[in-house]
């Protein structure tokens, strides 16, 4: 099944995303307040998280396991990615706009976040692990590597308490467009 990848990016470029419902339907979404995640000094971590980080057991990749990643953030008892959504990922990863930022240890992947990037945006659909810790070592090492990329948003779509853990806003939609806007205009490379 094909899809028009253009198509999907202007939706991303208008501020939607896409899940599927509970009946597995795919249809686009957005929302009057918008969760991101600060890319500058407003970022924070739980303090038991820096003495993970300091041991170094988890190293970082990116798109080494894509399709395990996808399978990862979908595999939940109630899941937005359904197999629909999946090939969309897969597509738009093989267009180099949707990509995976993984942890692992050793040779077993640890944890990874699912995203798609434009430009100076890094849109997070999902996240996941496998071992304890591993998603959230991810978030602070994606957090740094979009710094060091100079990537302008971080868009977390929706708030919840996990993501309330590493600093993450609410902003209003004219300010989220505001800064999406910034972000396209943005010349930024995630790999």
């Amino acid at each position: 099944m094909a899809f028009d990848v253009a198509e999907i990016v202007e939706g991303y470029a208008r501020g939607y995303f896409l899940m599927s419902n509970e009946r597995g339907e795919l249809g686009w979404y957005s929302s009057r307040q918008r969760a991101i995640i600060p890319l500058d000094h407003h970022f924070r971590y739980p303090k038991s998280l820096q003495r993970i980080l300091n041991q170094n057991r988890f190293s970082v990749a990116i798109d080494r396991a894509f399709e395990a990643v996808c399978e990862g953030c979908a595999n939940r008892k109630t899941t937005w990615i359904s197999p629909e959504l999946q090939l969309i990922y897969r597509e738009l990863h093989r267009a180099g706009l949707a990509h995976s930022f993984e942890t692992w240890q050793g040779d077993e992947l640890a944890g990874g976040i699912l995203g798609l990037t434009l430009r100076g945006a890094f849109i997070g659909e999902s996240m996941f692990f496998r071992i304890p810790d591993g998603s959230k070592v991810a978030m602070v090492k994606l957090v740094e590597h979009l710094r060091s990329h100079n990537f302008i948003l971080f868009d977390a779509q929706l708030q919840n308490p996990h993501l309330e853990r590493f600093g993450s806003m609410i902003i209003g939609d004219r300010d989220y467009q505001s800064l999406l806007q910034q972000a396209l205009l943005a010349n930024c490379t995630f790999v």
